[in-house]
């Protein structure tokens, strides 16, 4: 059985981590097939991606402990290097992502939500990182990711102390951007994934990719960046016709991503 399923329906992407009974915890298969969705993705099929947890208590809660207890530094530190090779390449991925958290994401889960580019959460959703209570460090990026989206102090506070916080309360601190009842989440997430997918995608990935380089460097290089990527959208057939359909104002024809 996939550990992590992949569908598609009218461009948007499912894709699900699927190991209810262990909280959908992210082991060593887990990550592998993760990838191996995220190598077999068409971008001219796919507009957005949503990541979510099979059932209806996880996201993901967590790395699979059990195979990490025994481990050594260097095992310790090769665990943490695939962990964070997955999340820089969900976070780089140039289809936008969303995080629909329905349930705890806990540890790499909730370093997992933060590598993608939107959040929204179930009100039954959890967040946290509670690594120190197990003698260890976040190790999928959470030490990084947190402070640069909830300021250095929130982020030090719940990584010192392992707090977890529901979901209104990620919400308050700017952790996720919207919550929604549970019933309701996906289909609030897919409403997003089709406002975005209904834009150029060459645009869209454009402007992912300038907003993630531009954010690590000073305002000066983050502008060449921004410049470059306004460049490269230019005499394109989705830039022609939307350019042409505002001037004419008429509705926009599909964009081709070309």
């Amino acid at each position: 059985m996939a550990l992590v399923d992949f569908t598609v329906k009218e461009q948007i992407g499912y894709l699900t981590i699927n190991r209810p009974e262990a909280m959908n915890a992210l082991s060593d298969e887990v990550l592998t097939q993760f990838h191996e969705v995220l190598d077999g993705i068409d971008p001219d099929e796919v507009r957005c991606i949503i990541v979510t947890g099979a059932g209806d208590k996880a996201f993901a809660a967590g790395a699979d402990i059990s195979q990490m207890a025994s481990a050594t530094q260097a095992q310790g530190a090769a665990y943490a290097r695939r962990g964070n090779d997955l999340m820089l390449r969900v976070e780089a991925y140039p289809i936008p992502t969303i995080a629909a958290v329905n349930g705890f994401a806990l540890g790499g889960g909730c370093e997992l939500a933060m590598s993608c580019d939107i959040r929204l959460a179930s009100e039954r959703a959890v967040f946290g990182q509670p690594e120190v209570k197990l003698g260890i460090t976040p190790g999928f990026g959470g030490s990084q990711r947190m402070a640069r989206l909830i300021g250095m102090g929130r982020a030090k506070e719940l990584i010192y102390t392992a707090r977890n916080v529901k979901a209104e309360e990620a919400l308050s601190i700017g952790l996720v951007q919207a919550v929604y009842p549970a019933e309701s989440l996906l289909a609030e997430a897919e409403k997003l994934a089709r406002r975005i997918a209904a834009n150029a995608p060459i645009a869209v990935r454009q402007s992912k990719k300038a907003m993630n380089a531009g954010i690590q460097t000073d305002i000066v290089s983050g502008v060449a960046i921004e410049v470059s990527a306004f460049g490269e959208c230019f005499e394109t057939a989705d830039q022609r016709e939307g350019m042409a359909a505002f001037l004419e104002k008429r509705p926009h024809k599909p964009f081709i991503n070309r």
